[in-house]
């Protein structure tokens, strides 16, 4: 059987570090042993090189073998039962015996290996009682303490003390999980640590994953020498994954920058809150040291202590604020805004408009006007931050105590006021309603220059070199928004916006009302004229014709003159029908409670007897027509006026064939989606048109013809058109000269 290591000597450099594969190291660290068994078989697939050390027996005797043959059967059944009562990875740790020595061993599942690490037994561990009595002072921590920082001190004090630690710092990440020394517990004699920052290139993302999988992490010697893994080589690129290992070995550039630290030995507790990393319970040491696992877990609680009460604590710190500012909403929220750049302008000056979030200042743009109190921009960077928020949001919201961040072009704006929250008044234009917060310079501690995490010198990556005190100075930056800040701004300004939108749904009635008023007397007016049309007009026409017969019939009337009276005659009579048709267009007017089951193949048979060539049968032919709804009056007069063209422009010496027929099932408009029609097609022989013409031949007035060629006023296919929309249906025709006109209709399915 061939054995091989699984050490993992892939070259980390300053290109890959952050990608540096630490859950698959391949070694351990030597305070105790591992074994990797086959799920299936618990046959021996992985054993770490310094079983010799413990047991008494070398990794090679052990690969291969059952668990049970190496171990004895009371060992495996000890192994069986603890995983079978699910205890792995519990607070639970086993204890069994292997070849007479007992371990306390910590058990758990990598894909389908089964990992055991076994730790002798130390005799000199804390009695039950004195692991107890500090475990329930922390108990006691929760009700001695209101801010999460007295907390977390308290904390870091009582861990230090159950596990000699020479230091213990509460570690707390910002969003960008660079750290912060939040709480601190240490030896008089140390330097303290107490408000340092750590750039987050100090915990790659690649750590800050295994930090969420596996919660507890110890070196106990910073100085140690790697014990590789090794497995039965019957794979390639075989390996095992470590993420949950307690013994994993450390990466290379963590042991050194540790190094860098002086530090000789470490304990990390992670803390997740809300399915992120919050932060660490990191403990350092200046020489090796180990805990026992029981000591290990009960350390472990106390970031269990501290996760549990993040909520409480940070509701705590956060009630004097969240009441402070419904205490402004509930003032300014009475405030009842009314029509009128009087009431904006009376609104902007309420000083609980600036208390609602804990503004130095607020801005108000509507329709293109700037309102303004307390300490905000000029009212031309106003417009500019209104038209930029409203493009970069879609005309939302957005919050940032560092606007300089989005704006890197505009310091002189973006120091003057650096914080801002931006909610958009309507779903598109600028109108909106920006709270300003000042700029708050602060001193920021770093551990070391954070520009400079990891460097390449003569010894390779060294992380870390310097730890002296880097200070920087932060500045366009305002104190960060708190949530109820943030939530209470966000009420009012849809509560504003709410206020807008009515007074503009009253602005837009009334103009609608003076409109309608208007259109009401214009349409008055429009009857009125109609009815000179219909009546004083058309009566002198009427004159003109009978005094131009009369005198066609005098004997002495000269030849030039009888041609001109003829002229006068024809012309009186074509405006007589136009004025005729404007009369029938602009009185078509009608609403849907005047439709009716209108029986088209009957009311289209009687415009075609009334139409029609008693000579010629053929002349009109019709197919069977459906039912649709409308007004019987109106739709004989659409059938009447296509027929009629149809036969007007018919080719001379041609007979004349008009065919009316039905589309065989429901068809779509060409421009509508998923809504049938009754499809009806007028289809003559006459003597067509240009295509081009196909829309503006709808249009009133509209004439392919001379007047002298073909009589009519221009206003027919108009009302075929107008009669169609008020039947929510539509008109269209297709032609090209000299091969007659397609007509087609669609009418709503009833």
């Amino acid at each position: 059987m061939k054995v091989k290591d699984i050490v993992n000597r892939e070259i980390v450099n300053l290109t890959n570090c952050e990608q540096e594969p630490i859950h698959i190291p391949g070694s351990i660290q030597p305070n105790g042993f591992l074994i990797g068994l086959k799920e299936d078989s618990l046959l021996i697939d992985y054993c770490s090189a310094n079983t010799l050390e413990y047991i008494g027996i070398a990794h090679t005797e052990l690969l291969g073998k059952a668990f049970g043959v190496a171990f004895g059967e009371k060992a495996k059944k000890e192994l069986l039962d603890y995983i079978s009562n699910d205890r792995m990875l519990s607070s639970l740790l086993l204890k069994t015996t292997l070849l007479e020595k007992e371990f306390l061993c910590t058990v758990h599942k990598s894909n389908s290996t089964i990992i055991i690490e076994a730790e002798p037994i130390n005799s000199k561990v804390k009695k039950a009682n004195e692991v107890y009595d500090h475990t329930s002072q922390f108990l006691s921590y929760m009700h001695t303490t209101q801010s999460l920082q007295d907390l977390c001190s308290l904390v870091a004090k009582g861990t230090r003390e159950i596990t000699g630690y020479d230091r213990v710092m509460i570690y707390r990440f910002d969003d960008n999980y660079n750290g912060e020394v939040f709480a601190e517990s240490c030896r008089e004699d140390l330097e303290p640590f107490l408000g340092l920052h750590y750039p987050h290139t100090d915990i790659p993302p690649q750590a800050r994953e295994l930090y969420m999988k596996n919660l507890l992490r110890i070196i106990t010697d910073i100085d140690y020498s790697p014990v590789p893994i090794y497995t039965i080589d019957d794979q390639k690129d075989k390996n095992l994954d470590l993420s949950l290992a307690i013994l994993r070995s450390t990466s290379p550039i963590h042991v050194q920058y540790l190094h860098n630290m002086g530090v000789g030995a470490t304990l990390t507790i992670s803390l997740i809150y809300k399915q992120r990393l919050w932060g660490l319970i990191a403990c350092h040491h200046y020489s090796p040291k180990n805990l026992t696992p029981e000591l290990r877990l009960a350390a472990q609680l106390q970031g269990h202590f501290i996760t549990s009460q993040i909520d409480v604590r940070q509701s705590n710190e956060e009630y004097e604020v969240s009441r402070k500012v419904n205490a402004s909403y509930d003032k300014i929220d009475a405030f009842e805004l009314t029509e009128g750049a009087e009431s904006l302008a009376k609104l902007i000056k309420q000083p609980e408009l600036i208390g609602l979030c804990n503004a130095n200042g607020v801005s108000l743009f509507f329709e293109g006007k700037v309102y303004s109190n307390g300490v905000t921009p000029s009212d031309d960077e106003v417009k500019f931050l209104a038209s930029y928020f409203a493009e970069y949001t879609e005309n939302t919201n957005i919050s940032t105590s560092k606007l300089l961040d989005l704006l890197p072009d505009f310091k002189s704006l973006c120091e003057n006021t650096p914080g801002a929250i931006y909610h958009s008044l309507d779903v598109e234009g600028d109108n909106c309603i920006i709270w300003y917060r000042s700029e708050t310079k602060k001193e920021v501690n770093w551990a070391g220059d954070p520009s400079k995490s990891i460097i390449l010198d003569k010894k390779g990556l060294s992380p870390r070199n310097s730890f002296e005190l880097w200070k920087e100075i932060v500045d366009c930056t305002s104190k960060p928004w708190l949530q109820p800040e943030l939530d209470t701004a966000a009420a009012y300004a849809n509560g504003l916006q709410r206020q807008i939108n009515l007074i503009k749904i009253t602005q837009e009635e009334q103009k609608y009302r003076k409109l309608s008023e208007m259109l009401r007397e214009a349409n008055a007016e429009l009857e009125n004229m109609n009815w000179i049309s219909s009546h004083d007009l058309q009566e002198p026409l009427r004159k003109m014709q009978l005094i131009s017969s009369h005198l066609l019939y005098e004997d002495e009337v000269p030849e030039n003159v009888q041609k001109s009276l003829k002229r006068l005659n024809i012309s009186a009579e074509r405006m007589r029908t136009l004025l005729q048709d404007i009369l029938k267009y602009t009185r078509l007017k009608y609403s849907e409670e005047d439709f009716e089951r209108v029986d088209l193949s009957k009311l289209v048979g009687e415009v075609a007897r009334e139409l029609g060539d008693d000579s010629d049968p053929n002349t009109i032919q019709l197919d069977e027509l459906p039912t649709v709804l409308g007004v019987p009056f109106f739709l004989k007069q659409l059938f009447s006026n296509l027929i009629s063209n149809s036969i007007k422009y018919a080719k001379a010496y041609e007979p004349i064939r008009v065919k009316v027929k039905s589309a065989p099932k429901p068809v779509n408009y060409p421009t509508e989606k998923d809504e049938p029609y009754y499809l009806i097609k007028v289809i003559d022989n006459g003597i067509g048109f240009d295509q081009k013409y196909a829309e503006s031949i709808f249009n009133i007035f509209t004439r392919l013809h001379l007047a002298t060629e073909y009589s009519g006023s221009g206003v027919g296919l108009a009302l075929c058109k107008k009669i169609m929309k008020n039947h929510r249906g539509y008109i269209s025709a297709e032609s090209t000269p000299g091969n007659g006109t397609e007509i087609s209709i669609y009418f709503p399915l009833i």
